[in-house]
């Protein structure tokens, strides 16, 4: 029987994740503020409130985060 090893993600840096983190965040903001002007007004953040806007928000940065783990393991 041959053992198979699981391929293991290379280990970063605490400072180096944080700053994925931070790229983003910033990144998925910007991208949402430059297409907020083109949504429907429902689809608008309203400050201090939980909405369809934060959701976007999110969903943007989440995207963007996944795509720079995407660009870091290969």
């Amino acid at each position: 029987m041959s053992e198979e090893h699981e391929r293991t993600p290379p280990r970063i840096s605490p400072a180096r994740q944080w700053g994925e983190y931070l790229l983003a965040i910033l990144a998925g903001n910007i991208l949402y503020l430059l297409i907020e002007p083109r949504l429907p007004a429902a689809l608008h953040h309203r400050l201090f409130r939980v909405d369809a806007g934060v959701l976007i928000d999110f969903v943007l940065c989440a995207m963007i985060y996944g795509a720079i783990r995407l660009v870091r393991i290969v």
